[in-house]
């Protein structure tokens, strides 16, 4: 079951956060020539490997579906995640990248 929550971009701490019961979850990002790194997920021990960890990384990376961005996954839980998913996500990934 589906969440319903928001993901929003925090250009100042550079990182993608959202709150859920009070919890903050935040993937932190930089951004270079239309690639974006996701270099660290943060969230509290209650959602690792959740449902909701899933639904929290699929929202920050179906943002990037209809941009011009393709997305470099550097922080391991990510490309974890990228691995399981990656029929879906595999066009985010620059050309020649394989995770």
């Amino acid at each position: 079951m589906e969440k319903d929550f928001e993901v929003t971009k925090n250009e100042f701490q550079r990182q993608y956060e959202t709150k859920i019961g009070g919890e903050l979850l935040a993937v932190e990002f930089s951004e270079h020539d239309r690639k974006v790194f996701l270099t660290k997920l943060t969230i509290p021990e209650k959602f690792i490997d959740s449902e909701t960890q899933n639904q929290f990384i699929s929202k920050i990376l179906d943002s990037f579906k209809d941009t011009r961005f393709k997305v470099m996954p550097t922080s391991p839980e990510i490309a974890k995640f990228f691995r399981k998913n990656r029929i879906k996500y595999k066009d985010l990934l620059p050309a020649g990248i394989s995770i």
